[in-house]
């Protein structure tokens, strides 16, 4: 059975939760896409970047006594990426523009990231 027309969804209904959302995805915590819902930017390369940044959040947030990673946010000029650990095995990553609610982006997401952390861990690990 596949998750990814589930989890890709849940990506759906996210983009229509979130005003100025330009896309999401998830992908296994080392790099491997799962679903995506992004049009004008390549899902792997993101997947591989998402991968490397999660494990220097990782690295920092143990090394300043924070615990485990949970979220990360950049900002740039032209918007935002937000990355939110969905389980135990996976990422997701939201694209959105600059005019984005930063805060109604956190909410709607953090409760992506736990309906798809669910359908992501209860796939058998092999």
């Amino acid at each position: 059975m596949t998750i990814e027309p589930r989890v890709r969804e849940e990506l759906h209904a996210l983009r229509d939760q979130v005003r100025h959302l330009r896309g999401g995805m998830v992908a296994s915590a080392d790099g491997m896409v799962i679903a995506h819902d992004l049009r004008d930017i390549e899902p792997d390369g993101l997947a591989a970047l998402t991968a490397a940044a999660i494990g220097v959040a990782k690295r920092l947030t143990e090394a300043t006594g924070q615990g485990a990673f949970e979220e990360s946010l950049t900002r740039g000029a032209n918007g935002y990426v937000a990355a939110y650990t969905a389980g135990r095995y996976a990422v997701l990553t939201a694209v959105a523009s600059p005019d984005t609610n930063v805060g109604r982006l956190h909410h709607q997401a953090r409760r992506a990231a736990a309906r798809i952390g669910a359908l992501v861990d209860a796939v058998p690990r092999q």
